[in-house]
């Protein structure tokens, strides 16, 4: 039986100059797991941007606590002074400055700076620009009744209320 040297062979990064190939493209660079398009904002906590979480890892982060580095990184990406914050997470602001940059916070405080870091990390993704994004945070919105995103952020309902309507921009419905 002879080969015939027509037959096309599966693409490879090898054969870029081969016009026998079945794709002729130029490769296109996959993703490492590691490699994300958007940055993370509790660094000391997780590799991935916080809006990819599962579940599982955001019960992990929680459980093992969120230290105030970290707080810090989501206070600078947030532009949000410590006054903000503690109205934000329904903390004392003493709370937030008294611990030290190593200290863990609570499981409970953690919960809530994790999910306001997932809700940034979020609308940094749509919004594709943090300071838009804090602009928009800052601004009344007709979607929610006239009032700010940022005022209906200290509490679990008010988070899914924003990151819904973060998710409605996304998908391009009117909000």
């Amino acid at each position: 039986m002879s080969k015939n040297k027509n037959i096309p062979k599966p693409y490879s990064l090898d054969d870029e100059g081969d016009t026998n190939n079945i794709v002729s493209e130029p490769a296109v660079s996959i993703l490492n797991k590691k490699d994300y398009p958007f940055k993370v904002i509790l660094t000391n906590a997780t590799q991935k941007p916080e809006s990819q979480l599962t579940a599982f890892e955001k019960m992990h982060i929680v459980r093992d606590g969120v230290s105030k580095k970290d707080l810090e990184l989501l206070k600078s990406k947030a532009d949000l002074d410590y006054t903000m914050l503690a109205k934000a997470l329904s903390v004392t602001r003493a709370t937030l400055i008294n611990k030290k940059r190593t200290q863990k916070f609570n499981s409970s405080l953690s919960e809530k700076i994790l999910g306001m870091a997932d809700l940034y990390s979020y609308g940094f993704e749509v919004f594709e620009d943090e300071a838009r994004f804090n602009q928009w945070m800052a601004r009344p919105n007709k979607a929610l009744g006239g009032q700010a995103p940022y005022d209906l952020i200290d509490n679990q309902f008010g988070r899914e209320e924003v990151k819904n309507l973060i998710g409605r921009i996304d998908y391009g419905i009117y909000s």
